[in-house]
């Protein structure tokens, strides 16, 4: 696969790959949210997770409106929000014991 082909699935699955951004998604997954509550249920500063939802917005993974001053973040409905429905059923489905946490290391039937 050429590297121009690849590099989308670097972005995606990179922004994917970071425990703040995971955490953030999974608390909109909820209710969206301001980023001042974001900050309080998750424990991170308030850095992080202004730069986090930066990236969230600028993937697409994230919505935002303003309501007044405020910035309210939502996950995306339209794709995010079903992709993590999928891999979720994915994972039930095909890695159980690696979702419950029961058995070890390899992923199998």
């Amino acid at each position: 696969m050429k590297t121009a082909l690849r590099q989308p699935y670097r972005q995606f699955f990179g922004t994917l790959g970071n425990q703040v951004r995971l955490d953030i998604m999974e608390t909109l997954m909820r209710k969206e949210s301001n980023v001042s509550k974001i900050v309080d249920k998750l424990s991170y500063d308030q850095t992080t997770v202004s730069h986090s939802l930066s990236r969230l917005e600028e993937c697409g993974f994230v919505s935002v409106k303003k309501k007044g001053k405020e910035r309210i973040y939502a996950l995306n409905k339209t794709t995010i929000e079903p992709l993590f429905k999928l891999m979720n059923t994915h994972m039930r489905n095909y890695c159980r014991h690696v979702v419950a946490r029961k058995e070890g290391g390899k992923c199998h039937q």
